[in-house]
């Protein structure tokens, strides 16, 4: 006799601590320490994934994030959970890219801000897409 697996549903609906995080996370940002300072912060994101909103294959990018802090800075583990909600969601490369600029841009508002996507080669294509913004004046 077999014994029954337990309820797969009912462990479906139950997220794990960190399914819980990244759902909940959001771009935190926090007073700049060095306002009227001009420096440039770099954070590379190495483990980005998204899924192709084509096919459905799972898409693999650095993401890099260079700003000039304006009076806020992001927080680091915020922008961690933020990048890996992305995990599936159907969106395409350039898409995605933008999106992070356009909610960076609302979170922390800088004086600049780039963003770059190096995507993971797949079908022998490397895709590169790179935004920026700067402050208006």
């Amino acid at each position: 006799m077999t014994q029954a697996a337990p309820d797969a549903d009912l462990n479906a609906a139950e997220m794990k601590y960190g399914e819980r995080h990244i759902a909940e996370g959001k771009l935190i940002t926090f007073p700049n320490p060095r306002i009227g300072r001009r420096y440039t912060i770099d954070i590379t994101l190495p483990e980005f994934t998204c899924k192709c909103p084509f096919s459905g294959y799972p898409d693999f990018a650095t993401i890099h994030i260079q700003y000039v802090p304006n009076e806020k800075v992001v927080e680091l583990k915020a922008i961690k959970l933020y990048i890996n909600s992305y995990r599936d969601q159907y969106i395409s490369h350039e898409e995605s890219v933008n999106q992070i600029l356009d909610d960076f841009v609302a979170a922390c508002d800088p004086l600049e801000a780039r963003i770059k996507g190096d995507f993971s080669p797949r079908g022998n294509v490397h895709t590169v897409v790179e935004v920026y913004h700067q402050k208006a004046e």
